[in-house]
């Protein structure tokens, strides 16, 4: 009983990356690659979630050994690492949120049938409400909020899940013909889905703050494997819930030619009315509680951890400034956020598939940099030779470098040429 009620008292950081984390690749992309490609796309995604496996396991046993974020040690391994990682951040404050942002409010649409509101304008009152908790709450309300909202997601998606598989598989149409994979237009979706799949690299870093926060709020600090098991768990939910949006995407739509929509509020409509129209009229509070709890905590987890890191990035660069002493530049740069991602989103309008086909972009391509340099921190002198990773992980390490490496070459070349 003691080791649960430690297990308990230890859950933050990595139920945090599960929040953030269980979002557009797994509500978008994992939906999309069961209701196109069937049960076969299972192996790309549990292929992702290896490989990256070690990049995020090291942003918690660095920090945990050296009481240091992981975005400190890029800056004891070179400046050249932390501005290459300043450059990334910057790009993601002009995507991700905006993307996430987006994709919530098509779903909001589509839970409330509020259809006279503009999209921008749903997207203005999430932007307004989850600012307004993050500088009122801080880490704490945010903990907080994650630890009940991730409880409903996972009761609401395995209730959904359950529904499909009892129902059965939709019939395929009679001149179905399965999409092929190893085309263009299939390798395509595989790196989109996979560079997104748990999540992105650079997100390493954000579990990272979040454990030292954690720690400032007067919580006893954890030892090094009682931290990674709380990451662990959360983890291999992410793993699990992608799962399940691929299973609730064959079973609904594959064999039916159906195209899912790039437009936000279309999109939405199509995955709440799939459940409706396959399982019954009272399948939907499920699906689209399910599909708003994903990317609701998503939003919040995301636009947290973008603002911790930006503080913490130009902290590091600018040694004199010190904001992080301070109250005020957490909540200003918050706002800040919100405003420069709304601007996006009224330019992008409903479309996410640019936003998070640019977003994509990015983050594949820089995925095996970022994990090399999570490597090397871990690797370095600042943890003891027993503390570092064993010889398996290490080979997991650059098996998943390589791996990355050569679906990001092959990406920039389909994109760029």
């Amino acid at each position: 009983m003691s080791k649960l009620k430690t297990l308990f008292r230890n859950l933050g950081p990595g139920l945090l990356f599960a929040g953030m984390a269980i979002g557009t690749s797994h509500l978008v992309l994992s939906t999309k690659a069961g209701a196109q490609y069937g049960w076969i796309m299972v192996i790309p995604i549990l292929l992702a979630n290896i490989f990256k496996y070690p990049f995020f396991e090291f942003g918690v046993r660095y920090t945990n050994i050296t009481n240091t974020s992981l975005i400190e040690g890029y800056l004891n391994r070179g400046k050249a690492f932390l501005w290459f990682y300043a450059l990334i951040t910057l790009v993601s404050t002009f995507t991700i949120l905006a993307a996430l942002y987006t994709v919530t409010a098509g779903l909001f649409i589509n839970l409330f049938q509020v259809t006279d509101i503009p999209i921008s304008t749903i997207a203005l009152g999430l932007f307004v409400f989850i600012s307004s908790v993050l500088i009122i709450g801080r880490y704490t309300l945010l903990e907080t909020s994650l630890k009940f909202i991730v409880t409903i997601l996972f009761a609401a998606l395995m209730i959904t899940t359950v529904m499909v598989i009892f129902k059965g598989k939709v019939d395929a149409v009679p001149d179905f013909k399965p999409l092929p994979i190893f085309n263009e237009a299939g390798i395509l979706f595989l790196i989109g889905l996979m560079g997104w799949m748990p999540t992105t690299v650079e997100a390493s870093s954000w579990v990272s703050l979040w454990s030292i926060e954690k720690w400032k709020n007067g919580k006893p600090k954890p030892t090094l494997k009682e931290s990674l098991l709380e990451f662990n768990i959360g983890y291999i939910l992410t793993g699990t819930f992608a799962i399940f949006f691929l299973v609730i995407g064959w079973f609904t739509l594959y064999g039916t030619n159906t195209v899912l929509s790039g437009n936000a509020v279309d999109f939405a409509d199509q995955v709440v009315q799939l459940f409706t129209t396959h399982i019954g009229d009272w399948a939907y509070v499920f699906i689209a509680t399910a599909a708003f709890a994903t990317m609701f905590s998503t939003c919040m987890s995301a636009h947290d951890a973008i603002a911790r890191v930006s503080l913490d990035t130009i902290d590091l660069l600018s040694p004199k400034v010190r904001l992080q002493t301070k109250k005020w530049p957490f909540a200003v740069l918050v706002v800040l956020l919100s405003t420069i991602n709304l601007i996006v989103v009224f330019g992008f309008s409903s479309n996410m598939g640019k936003l998070v086909a640019l977003a994509t972009f990015v983050s594949f391509v820089v995925a095996p940099i970022i994990g090399y340099m999570n490597l090397k921190n871990v690797m370095s002198n600042e943890i003891p030779p027993h503390l570092r990773p064993k010889k398996g992980l290490q080979v997991l390490t650059y098996a998943g470098i390589v791996f990355l490496a050569l679906f990001s070459v092959y990406y920039f070349w389909i994109v760029i040429f």
